[in-house]
């Protein structure tokens, strides 16, 4: 090695030791008090052991004003570049809290972008970590513009590469709607938080108190607004969380799911379902057990598990193959449709189908929840997006009918109507305009009324009502359904008709886009 060379990789190395120091030992030792990760270890437990190559690690901010120029940080408060999950290639970027608080300049919006781009034209998954205080006020518009560049990144990217997003931090402010764009959004117990405003404007404003916690917290916003799509106990539980779910998606929206061989006998009979359903229409199950009975080795990755319960969406995979699942929870409101059940399984089931994962739908619907709050707050909107989802969807459709089927509710739910592949039922189904006593106190209110006991002669209307009509043979005398099954054919059912949809192509109509109602 010839000296000048010597120098030149010393000059290297004190280069890179500078910009791997981040904000300093003193600023890095009290963002770990908390149990938090840096930008940098986030990365390496994201990312399979070595595979991580950074890029534009010695980028620094153009501000000159407000004294900025006399602190310039290589790398400017964010790590970006490329590597891999289980073997497939991922782009990431990590926002460094430690390094101006994370705050997004002008240089550090063009780094994530590099990367998005990077993304977007090899057709990889990109995740951003996010651990921001906010857009860097010393730049004014230029990093209002970064953020803006970002968001369209975000739009150009969305159903064509998957985004995934973990807020292991603060983001406010226009930081949030970068998240709310991607695919799936990760936050971390007591530490991360979302809202665009904080606790001191809205005190200012509405005179209201709140903490950021009660505001924006990760159990906020999993149970009640539903943006978080998962909650984890800790930094490591997070990233963990997201390796575990690109398991179940492509890297893009030509390739497929990976299928992995699976233990699990195609042909198992599940048995146990035959006990789960119970004898009565109006007693509660729980649809989750139906599901692990189904599913391979009974693992099912539930996706909003802590918001609109009354409705579950997740991830499984049947003879290897990964599929969405959609199902009614009788357990919550009866498996009714509301507004925010409505919302979760229609954007769950466009991103499954942006993305050609084949939708298995569970179906025990007794229609959509009555009351002015919903009608007034648009349930006939929401519950149209649930429609416009299935209908709108080509990729192959199994939905399985296990008890009640009623009304709109029943078309909505992946029926054969709105253009499902395959309908199965139980011998148990009731597929009716609605339940026996609703229909028969309408359309027998007069023979009722006459007779000498009303309650006798209402329970014998009822008993004929349920004869003929809330049974699934109706349905499949009509072709609506394809066939009634034994739950305990239940696996068996649904991986052969995966299987005989394999190939199955078809399209839309040519458009620029539809126009779903929002």
């Amino acid at each position: 090695m010839t000296e000048l060379m010597k120098l030149k990789i010393e000059e290297l190395e004190k280069r890179n030791d500078a910009a791997l120091a981040g904000g300093g030992t003193d600023k890095i030792t009290k963002h770990k008090s908390g149990g938090r990760l840096t930008a940098r270890e986030r990365v390496d437990v994201l990312l399979d052991p070595g595979s991580f190559i950074e890029m534009d690690r010695f980028v620094t901010h153009r501000c000159v004003n407000f004294g900025m120029e006399k602190s310039k940080p290589l790398g400017d408060g964010i790590v970006t570049g490329y590597g891999r999950i289980n073997g497939k290639l991922i782009y990431v970027s990590s926002q460094d809290f430690t390094v101006t608080g994370g705050s997004m300049s002008r240089t550090q919006a063009n780094k994530i972008c590099k990367v998005m781009d990077l993304a977007l034209k090899n057709g990889a998954p990109f995740i951003s970590i996010n651990d921001s205080g906010g857009a860097r006020i010393q730049e004014g518009i230029e990093s209002l513009g970064g953020y803006a560049d970002i968001f369209t990144r975000n739009v150009l990217s969305s159903g064509v590469i998957p985004q995934i997003t973990a807020i292991m931090g603060p983001c406010a402010g226009g930081a949030v709607y970068s998240p709310s764009i991607t695919d799936f959004v990760f936050m971390v117990e007591n530490t991360s938080y979302m809202f665009v405003t904080g606790p001191d404007v809205i005190k200012a404003v509405t005179h209201e108190e709140v903490t950021k916690e009660e505001l924006g917290g990760a159990s906020t916003h999993s149970q009640k607004s539903g943006v978080a799509h998962f909650t984890a106990k800790d930094d490591k539980h997070c990233l963990l969380l997201i390796r575990e779910l690109m398991n179940f998606l492509p890297t893009n929206n030509l390739d497929d799911t990976l299928t992995l061989a699976s233990k699990d006998n195609p042909d198992r009979l599940t048995e146990k379902i035959n006990s789960i359903i119970p004898d009565s229409p109006k007693k509660p199950y729980d649809m989750l057990q139906v599901i692990s009975e189904a599913v391979d080795e009974g693992y099912f990755l539930e996706v909003h598990k802590n918001f609109a319960g009354n409705i579950i969406v997740g991830f499984a995979r049947f003879n290897g193959r990964p599929v969405g699942i959609v199902a009614n929870q009788p357990q919550v409101l009866a498996g009714c449709l509301n507004i925010e059940a409505s919302r979760k399984a229609a954007r769950f089931i466009r991103f499954c189908d942006a993305f050609n994962i084949p939708i298995v739908s569970f179906v025990d619907v007794p229609g959509f929840l009555p009351g002015k709050d919903q009608e007034w707050n648009g349930i006939i909107t929401h519950g149209a997006k649930l429609l416009y989802a299935y209908a709108e969807a080509t990729v192959p459709k199994v939905t399985l009918i296990t008890r009640k089927a009623y009304g709109g509710a029943y078309i909505v739910m992946g029926s054969k109507l709105l253009r499902s592949d395959v309908n199965l039922a139980y011998p148990t189904a009731e597929i009716a305009v609605m339940g026996a006593e609703g229909a028969v106190n309408i359309i027998q209110r007069d023979a009722i009324a006459k007779a000498k006991d009303p309650s006798a002669e209402r329970a014998k209307l009822t008993g004929e009502y349920e004869q003929m009509f809330s049974n699934p043979y109706v349905s499949a005398e009509l072709g609506y359904t394809d066939e009634v099954i034994e739950p305990a054919m239940t696996r068996k059912r649904i991986i052969d008709s995966l299987e005989m949809l394999r190939n199955k192509r078809d399209v839309n109509p040519p458009k620029k886009h539809g126009n779903i109602p929002l």
